[in-house]
């Protein structure tokens, strides 16, 4: 029923897209996929996959690429990609002006998508570019904002909701695929129970995390540095968060693993709203944020043995818009 056309025999680069008719949304949606040498600032991509949908989910178009990331490619062992299959691949600079083409006009759509604009608008900006994206839409959002009964925030959760067959996990062009098939019924769904789309406006990533004096990663690690010490929060803790229901002041809050966002910033934001930054999962914590959810770091283990709600950092940036007041205030 939601299937879309896929891609035959070995992903290759499409022609050149026609021009798609001026939409309520621009040009349609851009459905995107990277594959990266990690999660950190530094990392770079190393694939990327688009599929360009009009306004009503219609695939127009299908693209993918390989991406020369200069450096040791990291997790083969999740993405398949090595040094060699990477060396004769264009660098990002190479490819920068046609992955823009596909992304230009359009609402760029990914699962977890902050993490997606990030990794691009980083590549755009070490060429001293600009990625022409003005809005994004993250899927996991939408999905928790349309209440759909997924036991948790991956992908292959949503598709096999959506009955959407994955291929090759964590192939770039693949995953785009997938969550085409898988957006276009979200995004019916949302237009008939009149849900608003998730669209967050694109800022471009200034803070390349640089630093010359750091080895070249070879897998997925973290680049976060241990938080200041902060205020005691003033308000009392509410109790857990509850899916589809406003965040609220005193709510404890955990954060684990990677952030696309300056950790330090994300948790300044959290405070300011009246959160209480946690350093650890209890049987207390409100809430866990992380962009990996089956990670085996201590606070995510914890929240799985405890049963904490899990979100990622695009829907815990969501969430943070409207930050319920404490009851007793």
């Amino acid at each position: 029923m939601y299937a879309i056309q896929s891609p035959s025999g070995e992903p290759t680069r499409a022609a050149p897209f026609p021009a798609q008719r001026s939409t309520e949304h621009g040009q349609g949606f851009a459905v995107v996929d990277v594959e990266t040498t990690g999660l950190g600032r530094t990392d770079r991509v190393i694939s990327a996959g688009v599929y360009q949908l009009d306004a009503h989910g219609e695939v127009t178009d299908h693209w993918y690429t390989l991406v020369n990331p200069q450096r040791d490619p990291g997790p083969t062992w999740i993405h398949g990609l090595t040094s060699r299959e990477l060396a004769g691949a264009p660098t990002f600079p190479e490819i920068a002006d046609e992955l823009g083409e596909r992304l230009a006009g359009r609402v760029m759509v990914a699962h977890n998508a902050l993490f997606d604009w990030n990794m691009i608008s980083r590549e755009y900006s070490r060429a001293g570019l600009r990625a022409p994206v003005e809005q994004r839409l993250c899927t996991m959002v939408l999905s928790r904002d349309l209440g759909l009964p997924l036991p948790n925030g991956k992908l292959a959760s949503l598709a096999e909701y959506f009955g959407v067959q994955q291929r090759q996990a964590h192939n770039a062009l693949d995953d785009a695929r997938v969550l085409a098939e898988a957006f276009r019924p979200s995004l019916h769904l949302a237009r008939q129970a009149g849900v608003p789309l998730p669209l967050t406006t694109c800022v471009a990533v200034t803070d390349l995390g640089e630093d010359v004096s750091s080895p070249a990663r070879s897998g997925y690690t973290s680049s976060y540095r241990p938080s200041r010490k902060r205020p005691a929060c003033p308000y009392p803790n509410p109790g857990r968060w509850v899916d589809g229901s406003p965040l609220m002041q005193g709510m404890r809050v955990a954060i684990t693993g990677d952030t696309a966002t300056d950790r330090e910033l994300l948790e300044d934001r959290a405070i300011e709203a009246g959160l209480h930054i946690a350093s650890s999962v209890s049987r207390l914590t409100s809430l866990l944020v992380t962009n990996e959810a089956g990670s085996w770091s201590g606070k995510a283990r914890k929240a799985r043995e405890f049963g904490t709600p899990v979100v990622g950092e695009d829907a815990f940036l969501h969430l943070l818009r409207e930050v319920a007041p404490h009851p007793g205030v």
